[in-house]
């Protein structure tokens, strides 16, 4: 296929916005906004506000909802701006509270295999036979060996200090107390997985999870949320495609208000408060919670006739009691 949609000037970009009906009470400001932000990344928070109309495709018969180039009445430029501005926010505060966990549960992990040996990330032995053997059916390497090579890229691609110090004192390889230092979300989370059950279950329990093979989901699906918002992408209103499973009814008091809802589940929030639940064990005098509420309290003013808010995110009705 051929590309053939024209490079636009920011005066044009604006030009084809309000042509689709986007009121722009302030042209000088929305301009300074295109430049600075982009007209792509923007469009991403006036999605929300597109006109959708049910159509007939021509060849199944079938109705669907279509999106098309126009904006529900009253829509104005700073809808999408102020979007924008709460979500960067939003992910500013995830990642405070990503960083705490992913640095925790290394600890955790480390703590757990280093008593046994200083180089257990490399023996096979001290992991889950099935798990660390399974063969990856493109590479044709077991998941522990995929893991080898994850480890040596980030070994290879540091530039820390203290691994030339302990290379050049102490031998190739880090023990595992220093190693973790290089880790990555993505490594933890892997590592994690391949563990022998009843190390899984310890870490877990540490969380108030009695289910290993939850917890674990919640690492993955951690993840994927820091994947998101190291990359700047769009959080609010989500749909999220890792996501987490959920403890038994009852286990977890929070999260009954979760389960069986698969529109909740694939939606950011209940990722927010997996982060909370983990904090909470983690730095018990924490205050990220009350950060997070007040942000959402101050959800913007949105000007057009399609209304949007903090449900969209997968907030659940009394979320405020227990958060």
């Amino acid at each position: 296929m051929v590309y053939e949609r024209p490079w636009k000037t920011y005066a044009e970009q604006l030009e084809i916005l309000e042509s689709r009906g986007l009121k722009v009470t302030d042209k000088p400001a929305a301009l300074s906004y295109l430049e600075r932000i982009g007209f792509y990344r923007l469009s991403a928070y006036w999605h929300p506000f597109r006109v959708f109309e049910i159509q007939q495709d021509p060849e199944t018969k079938k109705l669907e909802s279509v999106r098309t180039d126009k904006f529900v009445e009253n829509t104005q430029f700073p809808d999408a701006v102020e979007l924008y501005l709460f979500d960067k926010k939003l992910r500013l505060l995830v990642m405070d509270a990503l960083e705490r966990i992913e640095v925790a549960i290394r600890v955790d992990v480390a703590y757990l295999l280093g008593q046994r040996d200083a180089f257990a990330y490399k023996d096979l032995s001290q992991f889950h036979p099935t798990f660390a053997t399974r063969i990856d059916r493109f590479t044709k390497n077991t998941a522990h060996q995929q893991w080898l090579q994850k480890y040596a890229g980030l070994l290879q691609r540091s530039k820390e200090d203290f691994v030339k110090h302990y290379r050049q004192n102490h031998g190739t390889d880090l023990p595992i107390w220093v190693a973790l230092e290089i880790w990555d979300f993505g490594a933890l989370s892997q590592l994690f997985s391949m563990m022998k059950v009843p190390d899984q279950q310890v870490i877990a329990k540490k969380y108030g999870i009695t289910d290993f093979k939850v917890f674990s989901s919640w690492l993955r699906s951690l993840n994927y949320l820091r994947n998101l918002v190291a990359h700047h992408s769009r959080l609010w209103n989500r749909n999220i495609i890792d996501q987490p499973k959920l403890p038994a009814k009852e286990q977890i008091p929070w999260c009954d208000g979760f389960i069986g809802k698969a529109d909740l589940v694939a939606r950011p929030f209940l990722l927010l408060a997996i982060a909370n639940h983990l904090l909470k064990v983690i730095c018990p005098e924490t205050e990220w919670n009350q950060r997070v509420k007040t942000h959402l309290d101050e959800f913007p003013q949105i000007y057009s006739d399609k209304q949007v808010g903090i449900t969209d995110m997968g907030t659940i009705e009394g979320w405020e009691s227990w958060w």
